[in-house]
């Protein structure tokens, strides 16, 4: 039923594109723009992904594995920019820097917003890992690095794997920030279709090259994550794996560390503090507390109803190898791979043509965040799940526990960490998102996302602030949650 869901919108937009006949469709695409939307949008992703997963796998090694001073600070910077959305992100960077646009633009922006997706999981995973797999390579001769390489990286490689996908997913369904910058890839095009030249048929033919991209990165996390199973059956060490001694390059460390730590939050709370002092602080109550009331109740209620939607295809996949498990994790990939504006309007055309009563409605805009979202959560409590034995589950059911006492008492309670970094990564993407929110949200609903768009789009900059502002301090809690469900302590 999950996976049917997700899939509505992209028959609505399949048959959008051949309304016309496939030869037609065909010459939509074969054309120079569409070409260049093509190089923009692979440059960013490429760029981007290489980006993040140097600065996030770096990061995390350093923090985890090695005696860099402070190493509780950098945890708890190097999550926070979660809390800042991306187009808040090139809102601040674009307002302090004249002319920052362009591909450069984007590429600094996306990666600076992005990469905590790769830093969470991979140094979840180098703290809480046994650390005998890299003392007995190490006692068979091999340095650090090499140990580091071929030991380390291997035992990270399905968090890795799975934060560059969901960067790369992001990427293709970015909106606001490359807006702002204007860097045009896909899925700009998409919505200036819609909006401008109100042709839906030319936007979901763009949408479908949109679901060609996605299918193509989720082939190659496929193929790159393999058939390797990465549960242990043994207990293993408890205790933390040894820190590295950095000796002459603790400085430079440190520098690197300062650097990305001021570039991801320093300049984003820099520039939105300078602008809120220049807001009319009078104002600021009347106009946050209806948009902050909306963004709390879609944002909890979407989450909730996202994450037990995600449980059935994430049990499956994290305890079936089969063609069809991994084909309806597949599917809810595909339909979070389009942008907002595309999930949208397919759920207006269905609303319209066979629901009309939820044509407009919360139900609608919440159907619509769940589609988009399922990959934040199904990334976690995929892991959470496949890191639980099954062997523990035998055991109990054994003893007489039957399967829903045997999930209550022994499975829920291990998974659960790893479920509620789920949940709240879908409440800070629920909390600002913008483009569906725009078109499905009820007459009079207002976000954050939506109110502070509207002050940007007119280049108030001094109004937009507080929207801003509410933002980070209403996604800052959930990245303690997920610091928290990340770097749990060993257990002696």
């Amino acid at each position: 039923m999950v996976a049917l869901l997700c899939l509505m919108p992209l028959v609505v937009v399949l048959v959008k594109a051949l309304e016309s006949g496939a030869g037609e469709a065909f010459s939509l695409v074969w054309r120079p723009r569409v070409g260049e939307l093509m190089r923009n949008t692979l440059s960013l992703v490429a760029l981007t992904g290489g980006l993040s997963t140097v600065l996030g796998v770096g990061a995390a090694w350093l923090v985890e594995r090695t005696a860099v001073p402070w190493a509780g600070l950098w945890r708890v910077a190097f999550v926070a920019p979660l809390a800042v959305p991306a187009f808040v992100n090139s809102f601040a960077w674009s307002s302090l820097v004249p002319g920052f646009e362009g591909l450069a633009g984007a590429v600094i922006v996306t990666t600076l917003s992005y990469f905590p997706f790769v830093f969470l999981p991979v140094a979840a995973l180098l703290r809480s890992t046994d650390p005998g797999l890299e003392e007995a390579s190490r006692a068979l001769g091999h340095g650090p690095w090499r140990t580091f390489a071929r030991v380390g990286l291997a035992q990270v490689r399905p968090a890795l794997l799975g934060g560059v996908l969901l960067v790369s997913l992001h990427l293709l369904a970015e909106y606001g920030a490359l807006e702002m910058l204007r860097f045009p890839t896909f899925t700009t095009a998409i919505l200036d279709q819609f909006e401008v030249a109100f042709d839906s048929r030319s936007g979901s033919v763009l949408a479908m090259v949109l679901i060609g991209l996605a299918t193509l990165l989720l082939t190659l996390e496929v193929l790159a994550r393999g058939r390797t199973r990465y549960v242990a059956v043994g207990s293993g060490a408890s205790r933390r794996p040894p820190r590295a001694p950095l000796g002459r390059a603790t400085l430079p460390a440190l520098l690197g560390l300062v650097a990305l730590a001021v570039l991801a939050l320093g300049v984003p709370l820099w520039s939105i503090g300078t602008w809120l002092g220049r807001a009319d602080q009078a104002l600021e109550p009347v106009a946050l507390g209806p948009a902050l009331r909306s963004t709390l109740a879609l944002g909890v209620g979407a989450a909730l109803l996202t994450t037990a939607a995600t449980l059935p295809a994430a049990w499956l996949v994290a305890r079936s190898r089969s063609r069809v498990a991994l084909l309806l994790e597949r599917v809810t990939y595909l339909a979070a791979s389009l942008p907002g504006v595309v999930v949208a309007l397919a759920l207006i055309t269905l609303t319209i043509g066979f629901v009309r009563p939820l044509y407009q409605t919360t139900a609608a805009l919440v159907v619509a965040y769940v589609v988009l979202f399922i990959p934040r959560a199904m990334v976690s409590t995929r892991a959470a799940i496949a890191a639980v034995r099954p062997e523990l589950a035998d055991a109990a059911r054994a003893l007489g526990d039957g399967p829903l006492r045997t999930f209550v008492r022994v499975q829920a309670p291990l998974m659960l960490r790893g479920t509620l970094a789920g949940t709240a990564l879908v409440f800070i993407a629920v909390t600002t998102e913008l483009t569906a929110t725009l078109l499905l949200a009820p007459t009079g609903t207002r976000t954050l996302a939506t109110a502070f768009w509207d002050a940007s789009a007119s280049l108030d900059y001094a109004a937009a602030a507080p929207f801003a502002a509410a933002l980070v301090l209403l996604s800052a809690p959930l990245t303690w949650l997920l610091l928290r469900s990340g770097h749990e302590e060993p257990r002696p």
